[in-house]
C-alpha cells in the first residue's frame, strides 16, 4: 500500500574493460597484492577514489586507496604488515616499507541530514557506520571521486555518474552540496584543488552553494583549513586555484588582508596572480627533480602582493604574521617566509665582503629563488642576483 514511500534502489552503471582505460600494469603492485588478497579471502575489494579517477584520466595517481567489505580487525588478520590507526573510525594502513596502502571498510552516514547540519561546527563526520560499497559512494564528495575499480572482473563501478562527469570535465557534489559544504566546509576547497590541478569545471549548483555557504570554512578546524591551504601549491596550478578561492570569497574569510590587498591592485588584473604563476613553474620544475618546495617559499610568494605595499622594516614580520594569526601556520614556516619576503634588500645590490655571508645562511637558496620569481614576476632584472649565485658556486657550497 505505502510502496511509494520505499527508497527506491538504485543501479550503478557498471563499464566493462573494453569500455574503460585503466590496466593492471598502471596500478601499484602493492596496492593489487592488497586487493588479490582480500579478494581470495571472499572480501569484496575495489581500488576506489582518486586512484581510478587520475587512471581513468591517464593519469599516475599519487596514492592508491582500497575500499573493502572487510572490518579492520578482518584486514588486520589478513596482512601481517598491516597496522590500524584512527579512533572513531579505523582505517588500516597495510604498509610496504615506507609505502603505505590505505585500506577502509565501506562506510554509510549514521546521521541525519539535521544532525549533519547541526554539529558542522565540529567537523567532519568520522564516526559512519559500515555499509555498502553503494552507501559508501554516495557519502563521498565529488563525482570524480566516487568510482571504483573492480579486481575481479576489471571493470569500473560508478553509483554516481563520475565517469560522465569525468568526460565532460565537470566537478559535481555528490547529494546537495548546501548539505554536503555545511557538514564539512573544506570540502569547497577540495572542489577549488580539484579544479584548479585538472582543469574541470565547478558545476552550476556546486558553484553557487560555495557562494552561499563560502564563510562556513571559518567553522572548520584551523589545522584541516591550513592543510588544505598548503594543498592548493602542490600540483603546480596555485595561481588558478588561489583566483577562485578569491573569487568564492574564501580568501576573504581566512585572509582578509592579502584579499583586500589584491582588490586594491587590480582584482583579476592582481600581480598576486603573476607571482602565483611564476611559483607554478618552479614548483613544476622542482617536481620534475623529485624535489619539494619548502611552505615557507610558497606562504612568501602567496603573500608578496601584500608586502610589495609597504615594504619596511618589519613589514615582512607584519604580513606573516596575519597569517600566522589566521591559519596558525608552523612556526618554520612563518620564520623562513619573513626571512625570504626581507631578503630583497640584501640581495638587491652585489655580494661585498660584508654582506656575502648570507651564502651560509642555510635558507640563501630559498631566498635566491624567491627573489628571482618576484623579479621574473615584475619584469625586472637579475643579474645581480646571478652574482650572488655566481658566489654560492665559488665558495657557499663547498663548505
Amino acid at each position: 500500500m505505502f510502496g511509494f514511500l520505499r527508497k527506491k534502489k538504485v543501479e550503478p552503471v557498471v563499464y566493462k574493460r573494453p569500455e574503460h582505460c585503466i590496466s593492471r600494469k598502471n596500478i601499484d603492485p602493492d596496492a593489487l597484492k592488497v586487493l588479490y588478497r582480500l579478494s581470495s579471502l571472499g572480501y569484496t575489494a575495489y581500488l576506489v577514489g582518486g586512484g581510478v579517477r587520475d587512471l581513468l584520466m591517464g593519469r599516475t595517481p599519487k596514492d592508491f586507496d582500497v575500499g573493502t567489505s572487510a572490518k579492520p580487525n578482518e584486514v588486520k588478520r589478513a596482512f601481517r604488515n598491516c597496522f590500524l590507526v584512527g579512533r572513531r573510525f579505523r582505517l588500516a594502513h597495510v604498509r610496504f616499507g615506507d609505502k603505505v596502502i590505505e585500506t577502509a571498510t565501506f562506510r554509510r552516514n549514521s546521521q541525519t541530514v539535521g544532525e549533519i547540519i547541526e554539529h558542522a561546527a565540529e567537523g567532519p563526520l568520522e564516526d559512519n557506520s559500515f555499509g555498502t560499497p553503494e552507501t559508501d559512494a554516495f557519502r563521498r564528495d565529488f563525482t570524480v571521486n566516487g568510482l571504483f575499480y573492480d579486481i575481479k572482473d576489471f571493470s569500473v563501478i560508478d553509483w554516481v555518474g563520475g565517469m560522465k562527469d569525468i568526460e565532460r570535465k565537470i566537478i559535481r557534489s555528490i547529494g546537495d552540496p548546501d548539505i554536503k559544504f555545511q557538514e564539512d566546509p573544506v570540502r569547497m576547497m577540495r572542489a577549488i584543488k580539484f579544479s584548479s590541478r585538472l582543469g574541470f569545471t565547478i558545476e552550476r549548483k556546486t558553484a553557487a552553494a560555495m557562494k552561499r555557504h563560502h564563510s562556513c570554512i571559518l567553522t572548520a578546524s584551523v589545522p584541516r583549513v591550513c592543510e588544505e591551504v598548503f594543498r592548493l601549491f602542490t600540483y603546480g596550478h596555485s595561481a588558478e586555484a588561489f583566483r577562485q578561492m578569491w573569487d568564492y570569497g574564501m580568501l576573504g574569510d581566512l585572509l582578509p588582508d592579502l584579499s583586500a590587498a589584491i582588490d586594491r591592485s587590480g582584482g583579476r588584473r592582481s600581480p598576486a596572480w603573476k607571482y602565483l604563476s611564476v611559483l607554478d613553474e618552479y614548483e613544476r620544475m622542482m617536481s620534475e627533480k623529485g624535489l619539494e618546495v619548502v611552505n615557507g617559499l610558497r606562504a612568501a610568494v602567496l603573500m608578496t602582493v601584500l608586502f610589495r605595499e609597504s615594504a619596511k622594516d618589519g613589514a615582512g614580520r607584519k604580513v606573516m604574521q596575519t597569517m600566522s594569526d589566521s591559519l596558525k601556520i608552523p612556526k618554520a614556516t612563518y620564520f623562513t617566509a619573513v626571512l625570504l619576503m626581507e631578503s630583497g634588500r640584501r640581495l638587491s645590490s652585489p655580494p661585498t665582503k660584508g654582506k656575502s655571508r648570507f651564502i651560509y645562511n642555510r635558507d640563501f637558496l630559498d631566498a635566491l629563488d624567491y627573489n628571482r620569481i618576484v623579479c621574473r614576476a615584475e619584469g625586472r632584472d637579475e643579474s645581480v642576483l646571478d652574482a650572488w649565485a655566481n658566489l654560492y658556486e665559488e665558495k657557499g657550497n663547498k663548505q
